[in-house]
């Protein structure tokens, strides 16, 4: 059996994108996504996105996605672009604006003349249990509140844009250790369903220089919900502006925290790079 599929990637966050509207559920299964994505033995990919019908109404479709370890993360940003891209490419319809059921809520994302996509990320949850984080009570926000890692304090603002994020201010990103720190936030007891980590290093009050480590995929190039949860944190403690630009290590994204409808909008490139198809062992 040959599973036909499309390669895309959101600043170097890269993706395997399946047409799986004839059926309800993936047509791959978890072990089958991490063969997929092995970037020696497989396709390799930073996860599989599955373009699913829905049954939820008012959207047009449901995403699903499964991380290069098996794990399934309730949203993803750059993925969520791509998926936008790939819908269009398949849509006889050619509508520039879909409403897409996840399991992080409903997104609006809207392609734009500029061939970037623009996405309605919803509002962002701040309460403890909504992270969900140990580090308060269930209905207080998490800012800036302390985290000892290797005997080392963090302060640490949380937000969920439908998927867990733990953000840190650092003076400069590029001294983080990454593979040794990303994993002890993403498997810290805090965190109930693990999380995402970023260190943000300030420029300018409208321009961050982020680093992230993605909770099932690792060190990756760019996260879009991780750039919109940064955000948020930073307008939380004071430390930027409503609209910034987010420096990633595969390029720019542009966010904005609304102040008229406390919504959450990301804009940035979804680029398509190859179609094949993969014969399932």
């Amino acid at each position: 059996m040959t599973i036909k599929f499309t390669k895309y990637h959101g600043l170097g966050n890269d993706f395997i994108l399946i047409d799986n509207r004839h059926q309800s559920e993936p047509i791959l299964t978890n072990k089958q996504a991490i063969e997929l994505c092995d970037r020696h033995f497989g396709i390799g990919a930073d996860g599989i996105i599955f373009a699913l019908p829905t049954k939820v109404k008012g959207a047009d479709y449901t995403m699903r996605i499964f991380n290069s370890d098996g794990s399934e993360p309730e949203m993803c940003g750059n993925g969520i672009r791509c998926l936008a891209k790939f819908i269009a490419d398949l849509d006889s319809h050619k509508k520039t604006e879909y409403r897409i059921h996840t399991l992080g809520g409903l997104m609006i994302p809207k392609l734009q003349p500029d061939g970037k996509v623009k996405v309605d990320m919803g509002t962002p949850k701040l309460l403890a249990s909504q992270i969900p984080t140990t580090l308060a009570t269930g209905d207080s926000k998490v800012v800036e509140k302390p985290l000892e890692i290797e005997g080392k304090v963090w302060p640490v603002t949380c937000v969920s844009m439908g998927n867990p994020h733990c953000i840190t201010f650092v003076e400069d990103v590029a001294s983080i250790p990454l593979e040794t720190l990303g994993p002890k936030f993403e498997h810290h007891s805090v965190f109930p369903e693990r999380t995402n980590t970023e260190f943000i290093q300030v420029i300018k009050p409208d321009y961050l220089k982020m680093l992230v480590w993605e909770r099932g995929a690792g060190a990756t190039l760019a996260c879009g919900t991780g750039a919109c949860a940064v955000v948020v944190a930073g307008v939380l403690t004071g430390k930027c502006d409503r609209l910034v630009t987010v420096e990633l290590p595969g390029g720019l994204l542009a966010i904005e925290w609304s102040i008229s409808d406390q919504k959450v909008y990301m804009s940035g490139p979804a680029e398509k790079v190859f179609v094949g198809e993969w014969l399932l062992h």
